[in-house]
């Protein structure tokens, strides 16, 4: 019985092309959105108890890891928006759905959904 040949891959395999690298980028920017999460869970648990976790998230520090934590979400959230239509394929009739038009409706989905988020918090 043969077995089947396995090229080794390089660990720089990623920095090889652009599009290798944005994709890993994206995948590296759900794992700080996921620790902000976590942060987030943080701060509600101890939101009576503890001061100084308040005092923190009003210093500088924590302003600027919002701002970056909230530059790699926007990112995160774009690459998602314009890879929608590669895994949605929609049809109507025996005609595609125009890639353009999934993407841009779910670009006006999440603007809906986080203008109603917004709403809701600043209300």
């Amino acid at each position: 019985m043969s077995q089947e040949l396995t090229r080794p891959l390089p660990r720089t395999w990623w920095l090889k092309k652009a599009s290798y690298f944005l994709f890993m980028i994206r995948e590296l920017t759900s794992l700080a959105v996921f620790a902000y999460a976590l942060l987030l869970i943080l701060a509600l648990w101890t939101a009576g108890a503890d001061a100084s976790f308040s005092t923190f998230l009003n210093s500088p520090v924590s302003v600027w890891l919002h701002v970056v934590v909230l530059a790699l979400a926007l990112f995160h959230t774009g690459t998602w928006i314009a890879l929608t239509p590669k895994v949605m394929v929609l049809w109507r009739d025996d005609e595609r759905v125009e890639p353009d038009l999934i993407a841009g409706v779910t670009a006006i989905l999440f603007l809906m959904v986080t203008g109603g988020v917004l709403w809701l918090t600043l209300a």
